[in-house]
Parts: structure tokens; sequence; C-alpha cells
């Protein structure tokens, strides 16, 4: 095999590898684990962190959050590792980035029925780069304290992180991967900005009975 086939062989492994690691929704496995009631079946329906912690387990909602985190951060921290060329780096690792997020939205472990991508995607951005990281997080506590509103302060660090990342990097195709992911994180609060403009929103820490 050639060297041109061995990295292509290795992009390929870790783009499939991701899309497998962000199918593994922490939400679903620390509800099963805690007995907790499937995240499906109560409050927003989303299998994710914000909509766990309405159970009134907080510590459940941490390890979802945690889960769905670091899954985003080590499939990146992975591929940044393997990928030594720029040349793999440049259409590589954006891919890989994309992959593990749509995993999460899409997650074949769990019909498909993923959340909405909010942890994965911090796990992400922290992976590739800690002031990204930091300064995306920033701007999603500022929002959430001021209003309450996760889906709110989720769709604000969604518009700010592109504009961060070409801020820090330039217009390259790492910038492209981030666009994608707050396009898709939008796209999945669809039903939240119907919500939000209909003051029907839930607000964080409000507990929801299971349906």
């Amino acid at each position: 095999m050639t060297t041109e086939m061995q990295t292509l062989f290795l992009s390929v492994t870790l783009i499939v590898g991701a899309y497998l690691l962000g199918s593994i929704s922490f939400a679903v496995v620390v509800s099963k684990f805690m007995q907790l009631p499937d995240p499906h079946t109560y409050g927003s329906g989303n299998p994710g962190a914000t909509n766990v912690l309405r159970t009134g387990n907080k510590k459940a909602a941490m390890l979802t959050l945690l889960g769905d985190a670091t899954k985003g951060l080590l499939a990146v921290m992975l591929a940044k590792y393997w990928l030594q060329t720029s040349t793999q780096i440049d259409w590589a690792l954006p891919c890989v980035i994309a992959a593990v997020f749509i995993g999460h939205l899409f997650p074949i472990f769990h019909g498909f029925k993923g959340g909405k991508g909010v942890a994965t995607a911090c796990g992400i951005l922290f992976g590739v780069n800690f002031i990204l990281g930091i300064a995306t997080l920033s701007t999603w506590f500022i929002v959430a304290f001021f209003f309450r509103y996760s889906s709110l302060a989720a769709l604000a660090a969604a518009a700010f992180a592109p504009f961060y990342a070409a801020l820090l990097f330039g217009l390259q195709p790492l910038c492209t991967a981030i666009l994608l992911i707050g396009v898709l994180l939008t796209w999945r609060h669809r039903q939240n900005i119907i919500n939000l403009l209909n003051g029907k929103e839930t607000k964080i820490g409000k507990k929801n009975k299971p349906k």
C-alpha cells in the first residue's frame, strides 16, 4: 500500500470512527444506567443534558453533559494527533468535526434520534482551539445567565462560533465545518425558536413530568 493510500485509509477511518463515537447518546446511556425515564419521553423529548436535568437528577444531567462534550473533544484530539500533514488537516479534520457532530444528531445506535448537539459542539470547539472554546462557552453562559433559556444561549453561541473561528484562523475549511455545526444546531432548535417567539419555551432548571 502506497503512502498516499495509507493516508487516505487513516483519514477515512478517523471520519467513520468519529461518526460512531458521536452516535453514543450519553443521555440515553446514563438514563438507563441510573434507571431514569427515556429522555425522549418527557420535556422537550431531546436526549441531552438540559432535558435530563428536568428529571431533577443533577448528577445524571452532569454525566450526560460531560459524556457528550468529551466525545466531541476526543474525536478532534485524536484526529489532530494522527493527521500529521497540513494537507490532511485541511480536509480530513473538518470532515471529522462534521462526522462526530452529525453522529450525535443522527446516532446509528439509537434509531437516528439524537440530541441537539450543544455539549458535543462545545467539546469540538475546545478540541480545535482552547480560546475558541472559551469564547463560545462564555457567550452561552452570558445569554443563559440573563435570559435563563438554554436554547437561546445555544443559538447565540452557534451564531458567534464561526465568527470567532474566522478571527482566529481566517477563512479556511475548518471554519466551514464550524459554520456547518452552527447551521445544523440552529436547525435542530427550530421548535425552540417557535416556542421562544410564542413565550412557551421552558426555562433552565424547570422540571417537566414524563409524558
